[in-house]
């Protein structure tokens, strides 16, 4: 899966999806929201983020973008944060993210189309 790692998520986080065969980027530091969904897509990426601005899907509809993750974990421990994404990319390993939100917590997961 090609993914867009926010700045705001644990920057281990990008090694472990690395180590899972993932290609992954993080997000430039002080980018605004806009500019990272515009980047997210760009690229076709999914978005990992703890942004809860990326949640209102009046704001960014999730059918027109890559696909977006936000995590409500807390705290954001790595072990908390990377068994919750194991968990979800076990659940998703045949079915792309794209225009999909998912809003992740520890031991479940919202889905909106």
């Amino acid at each position: 899966m090609r993914v867009l790692l926010d700045e705001d998520v644990h920057v281990k986080v990008a090694d472990w999806l690395l180590g899972k065969g993932h290609d992954v980027i993080r997000v430039p530091s002080g980018l605004k929201n806009g500019r990272v969904i515009e980047l997210a897509n760009r690229e076709s990426r999914v978005l990992i983020t703890r942004d809860k601005d990326f949640s209102n899907r009046l704001m960014y509809p999730p059918h027109k973008h890559s696909g977006i993750v936000v995590l409500r974990i807390h705290p954001p421990q790595l072990e908390k944060l990377t068994s919750a994404l194991a968990h979800l990319l076990n659940e998703f390993s045949d079915t792309p993210l794209t225009g999909k939100l998912i809003v992740l917590e520890e031991t479940e997961y919202h889905l909106f189309t």
